[in-house]
């Protein structure tokens, strides 16, 4: 981990915690550290500092604080996301919190088997889990938001026209027009709204719902991608230029 992530409960003092899980061991056997030095920290939902290592033993650590520095800036996106298949589900969680994807909405599709609803990565612990591991590897603090919408339609019609940016509002689908066709600023710095489909892309009843929303169709080219390829290639290519 590149930051460790510290916790409310996790103080005995306002500028003192006290660790003894994982945290603990990624302490003795990654950073190898022992009295007086000093580590990256960052407290959940806060702001990210240094800590030093004030007492360790194989049982706990005594770090103390000094936090002054915000975390990095998000990623100007609300991105929807069909679910995916649940070997990648938890790679994607991570992906996104390390990218710096603040909002995730989760959506059905026709291409989206039902049993993947099923998965127990869905679960509010484990979605938790793998985001935290994002933020540490990205040295972030803000955990991302998760909804899940488990029908299409509704989500479509009812919420997704709330969702709408003051930027573009996008669906990559590999059968649109080159992205170089909408003559699109990029990197994109307001909000925007991205949309990607299931590993073939959504289905024609789906895109057309999605297009009369305002949604903008476009591909990157004859390649079909897997949705852990796509995630970051898509996401740098529009907000990292």
């Amino acid at each position: 981990m590149n930051l460790i992530l510290l916790f409310e409960e996790d103080f005995v003092a306002p500028d003192l915690v006290v660790l003894s899980d994982r945290r603990l061991s990624h302490i003795q056997q990654v950073h190898r550290a022992g009295t007086g030095d000093v580590l990256r920290v960052g407290l959940l939902q806060g702001a990210i500092g240094s800590a030093v290592v004030e007492r360790l033993t194989e049982r706990e650590v005594t770090l103390s604080l000094a936090l002054s520095e915000p975390p990095p800036a998000a990623l100007p996106v609300t991105l929807i996301l069909a679910l995916p298949r649940p070997k990648m589900l938890q790679r994607c969680f991570t992906m996104v919190a390390e990218l710096g994807v603040k909002q995730l909405y989760l959506i059905n599709s026709a291409r989206v088997e039902k049993s993947y609803w099923q998965t127990p990565w869905l679960q509010p612990a484990r979605i938790r889990n793998n985001l935290l591991l994002g933020l540490e590897q990205a040295r972030d603090t803000m955990l991302p938001e998760v909804h899940l919408r488990r029908r299409f339609k509704p989500f479509v019609e009812d919420e997704l026209p709330g969702l709408m940016q003051p930027g573009p509002c996008l669906l990559a689908h590999p059968q649109a027009a080159a992205l170089s066709e909408l003559a699109l600023a990029l990197p994109i710095t307001e909000p925007a709204l991205l949309c990607i489909g299931p590993e073939g892309g959504f289905i024609p009843y789906e895109v057309e719902k999605l297009g009369s929303a305002g949604c903008r169709p476009f591909s990157l080219g004859a390649r079909i991608y897997r949705v852990e390829t796509a995630l970051p290639l898509l996401l740098g290519k529009l907000f990292a230029g």
